[in-house]
């Protein structure tokens, strides 16, 4: 039995610029589909400087997909990258600021401010 929709599946696309990468997201991070994350931003950490998480089209996330950033946080930490999140609604700005990652991931980057709405 798939645990995955038509409206569930996660796509990701990846642009590059020098150290930056921009992951761009599609769909929903929820149970099931969040190692199609993982598995396309994991190997991009060790080479950059920054990686981007672009949710401009993610429409949804769940307590897995928490999990799946604070997962990819820590990677990223430990690589001495930064992680970034970009564009996304007021639905997923609620799971994260109730979870308290909004102001963990504020504090990562050493330019400051890294979370852009």
């Amino acid at each position: 039995m798939s645990t995955q929709t038509a409206g569930s599946i996660l796509t990701c696309t990846v642009d590059r610029d020098g150290t930056t990468v921009t992951v761009h997201c599609f769909g929903k991070l929820v149970y099931g589909v969040c190692e199609k994350l993982t598995s396309t931003v994991c190997p991009l950490i060790p080479g950059s400087k920054r990686v981007i998480l672009d949710f401009t089209e993610l429409t949804h996330m769940d307590s897995l997909g928490v999990g799946t950033l604070v997962r990819l946080y820590v990677s990223a930490k430990a690589a001495g990258s930064c992680l970034e999140l970009i564009n996304f609604g007021p639905r997923i700005r609620q799971i994260l600021g109730v979870t308290n990652l909004l102001s963990v991931l504020t504090t990562m980057c050493e330019n400051g401010v890294n979370i852009r709405f």
